[in-house]
């Protein structure tokens, strides 16, 4: 896979409580901008709720399609946490239970003066048959990755600090970079230009972002691809462009943007 130019990804986000919108999602944001930095272009995200049938069927066709698939949620000890024996059906394997886990679990749950483990928390220690098993720093009930597909908490905390121990395991490409300008012009205005440079550049993915504010509205432009060089030619020609046409583009920032953050569940 190291020598691929692109390396893609899918993230799979499992939990009815995020489809009912009671649990804000902010795994895909760190989770996409941790990988481009690593060469691995996130290419899809789907959220699904917890129906054995539909996780099954959703890991199987994305882990064909994408050289790395990633789910985060339903591993934890509860009824409803059937992420695990989805993916033990996926792959054709049975479950088996990690002696080891049972009693770092049990060790860890005696240092914070709860009960020991009763058969709900064995869940946690339970793996697909197979799974390379990912540390979790944080609440010691790891994750795991069984070919290309990579299971992780829900909780981002959590998830975060699994994704860090997952890098050892992961191969990049060329990593996507990113080049900005604003224009004071609306969408309907620079629509025809920018689909004209588009054609040309098709190695480049150009998008426009509408933005209103306090002192009035612009368009973001935004230009990815893996080429350096060419992204620096295409927003050249894009603000001379828009300069021709009457608008006052300046070059963007794109570190500064903001991003919409979420609480933790």
């Amino acid at each position: 896979m190291a020598d691929k130019d692109t390396v893609t990804a899918c993230l799979i986000l499992i939990g009815n409580e995020i489809l009912s919108g009671r649990t804000q999602d902010k795994n895909l944001n760190f989770l996409a901008t941790g990988l481009n930095e690593i060469g691995i272009q996130m290419r899809e995200a789907r959220v699904i709720p917890d129906i054995r049938e539909k996780i099954v069927a959703t890991v199987n066709e994305c882990r064909a399609e994408f050289d790395y698939v990633f789910t985060t949620g339903g591993i934890g000890p509860t009824h409803d946490d059937i992420t695990s024996e989805c993916i033990a059906e996926a792959f054709g394997v049975k479950m088996y239970r990690d002696q080891e886990i049972v009693d770092l679990l049990n060790s860890y749950m005696k240092n914070r003066g709860n009960s020991e483990m009763n058969e709900a928390r064995m869940r946690m220690a339970t793996f697909p048959e197979g799974a390379v098993l990912i540390k979790n720093e944080v609440s010691a009930a790891p994750g795991y990755m069984i070919e290309n597909v990579f299971v992780m908490a829900g909780v981002p905390r959590i998830m975060q600090g699994m994704f860090q121990e997952a890098k050892a395991h992961l191969e990049g490409g060329k990593t996507v970079q990113a080049r900005g300008l604003a224009v004071d012009l609306p969408e309907g205005t620079i629509a025809e230009p920018l689909a004209l440079v588009q054609a040309r550049f098709k190695e480049v993915d150009i998008g426009s972002y509408p933005q209103m504010r306090e002192v009035g509205f612009r368009v973001s432009v935004v230009a990815r691809g893996t080429d350096p060089d060419r992204l620096d030619q295409v927003i050249s020609e894009l603000m001379q462009i828009l300069r021709d046409i009457g608008g006052n583009p300046e070059e963007e920032d794109l570190n500064t943007a903001q991003s919409t953050s979420h609480v933790d569940d």
